[in-house]
């Protein structure tokens, strides 16, 4: 599993265990926040090779 992976999943599992504390809309914002941060960590081609890479896969 990639380092970006499991950033990823890290942020879902820390927005599902905060839910009951810091309520929803924090909660989302980790959710939604996590990923992103962890996509602007990489470099640039590192996000050209995940975008070609993801083309690929939805048919273009």
């Amino acid at each position: 599993m990639s380092n970006s992976a499991k950033i990823a999943i890290g942020g879902v599992v820390a927005a599902v265990i905060l839910i009951p504390f810091i309520g929803f809309w924090l909660s989302l914002l980790v959710l939604v926040g996590v990923p992103v941060i962890a996509y602007l960590m990489l470099d640039p081609g590192q996000r050209r090779r995940l975008r070609r890479i993801t083309r690929k896969e939805i048919g273009r």
